[in-house]
């Protein structure tokens, strides 16, 4: 039988805490609280830091087929088209531009640099750098603009299904407005029997050139003949042949070796008081008669929305490839009067620009 003493030693000790597990018990705590802070901060701080890190915006390796000078409102209208989908350059997206000068073996070097920039779409120009592209057999998703002919080329498999990793938009083979050229220079100056064509025989389609010019000269009872170029050095000797066989009129065909040396040639036609057609409106813009053929600038405008589409995730070879929408006439009031001729109003009526 317990005694009051003994029951009451009992609760005391069984209410006892030794000090020194008190002491324990509060450091566990404190570690506990401690570790969960930490955590805490830790993963805060790691949000801010993710929260600050700048998203990554899309890379667009851009090749022009010729110069900055020449060529700058292609590049433009590139940037338009983007801007029209909301891409704001420096913003959410970045275009690294390069010039090929009219050298076509300049196309696979300037390729090489720009995917080793790590590029998400490369953006070339002609046929010679949709070519170069294609042969590269890139990774990297590849647009096209003003090409001629991509499937004559051997660039693409067919306008509806392109395969492979190129699409992009075309320009008209030549079929159906290339013997334009010869038609609007002989209702320009009537009289004219005589007429040099400038081109260039390594173009994709330049017989699908000779072919419609031939047809139309024949038919208009127009003489041709044809000067050949390659590089700066070949033109100005057909422009010297030119000069020295006294033609009485010029049409310059599309190539971008003449697009480098606009200025060059259209100051040849108007010292010699000589009409002229050119294929593309920089020409006229910059001084020339005339010119007739698909909106180049058109073609680079609508290139940024299949930029657009591809970055969104669809393959080059989804994505039909386009031809021409616009074709534009183009006269230079200013230039007929430096070569001394009137533009009749059947002429002026027909095209869809006139400089006055």
């Amino acid at each position: 039988m317990h005694t009051d003493d003994e029951s009451s030693l009992r609760v005391l000790n069984s209410s006892y805490v030794n000090p020194k597990s008190k002491i324990k018990n509060r450091r566990r705590k404190l570690k506990w609280v401690g570790f969960v802070t930490l955590v805490t901060i830790l993963v805060f701080s790691g949000v801010a830091v993710d929260a600050q890190q700048p998203a990554k915006i899309p890379r667009i390796g851009f090749i022009g087929a010729s110069s900055s000078t020449t060529a700058a409102p292609y590049l433009e209208a590139f940037r338009e088209g983007l801007r029209e989908l909301h891409y704001v350059e420096g913003h959410n997206i970045a275009i690294e531009v390069r010039w090929a000068e009219g050298a076509a073996q300049r196309f696979p070097q300037l390729i090489a640099e720009l995917v080793g920039l790590k590029i998400d779409v490369l953006l070339v120009s002609a046929a010679a750098g949709a070519l170069a592209a294609k042969n590269a057999n890139l990774a990297t998703p590849v647009v096209f603009a003003a090409v001629t002919d991509p499937i004559g080329y051997g660039i693409i498999d067919s306008l509806a299904r392109p395969g492979g990793n190129l699409t992009g938009v075309a320009l008209a083979v030549g079929e159906g407005f290339s013997g334009k050229w010869v038609e609007l220079l002989k209702e320009t100056v009537p009289k004219v029997a005589k007429v040099a064509v400038l081109r260039n025989p390594s173009h994709p389609v330049a017989e699908v050139f000779l072919k419609e010019m031939k047809a139309a000269g024949r038919a208009l009872h127009v003489g041709l003949q044809f000067y050949e170029a390659l590089d700066p050095k070949q033109l100005d000797n057909a422009l010297s042949r030119i000069d020295k066989e006294q033609a009485r009129a010029v049409i310059v065909t599309p190539d971008p070796l003449f697009g480098t040396q606009r200025n060059r040639i259209r100051e040849f036609v108007t010292r010699r008081h000589l009409p002229a057609i050119f294929p593309y409106k920089e020409f006229v813009d910059a001084g020339g008669l005339m010119s007739y053929g698909p909106s180049f600038s058109d073609s680079y405008r609508r290139a940024a929305a299949y930029v657009d589409k591809i970055l969104k995730g669809v393959k080059p070879a989804d994505l039909p490839v386009e031809q021409p929408m616009k074709f534009e006439f183009v006269v230079n009031l200013q230039a007929a009067k430096q070569i001394g001729i009137t533009i009749p109003p059947s002429v002026l009526y027909r095209a869809d620009r006139v400089i006055k």
